[in-house]
């Protein structure tokens, strides 16, 4: 456990803190929120090297998922703001990439 889990799992332990079923409205909203999260209704066509398709390919053999899925599964981390870029990458100032 990591160290909040571990104060959550303690507090629950010590009796103070109490676990509640979620209401049915609020079961409706996650269901709702997951469909919208993983909904996959457009398609794209991206050109890659052998080389990072092949990479991709390893990665998500290594993690047991289609290499497809982890494609769609960083864009979406990144466009959530997950996967931050380093401000010390190599296309930063300079080096003409935006």
């Amino acid at each position: 456990m990591d160290k909040e889990e571990k104060i959550l799992s303690d507090a629950y332990d010590r009796g103070k803190l109490k676990l509640e079923d979620p209401s049915d409205e609020l079961l409706q909203l996650l269901a709702e929120a997951g469909e919208n999260t993983f909904k996959k209704d457009k398609r794209i066509n991206v050109r890659l090297s052998s080389h990072d398709l092949i990479g991709i390919q390893r990665k998500a053999a290594q993690k047991g998922i289609p290499y497809q899925s982890l494609i769609s599964g960083l864009i979406h981390q990144y466009v959530e703001g997950d996967l931050v870029e380093e401000p010390s990458s190599r296309y930063g100032k300079g080096k003409g990439k935006d």
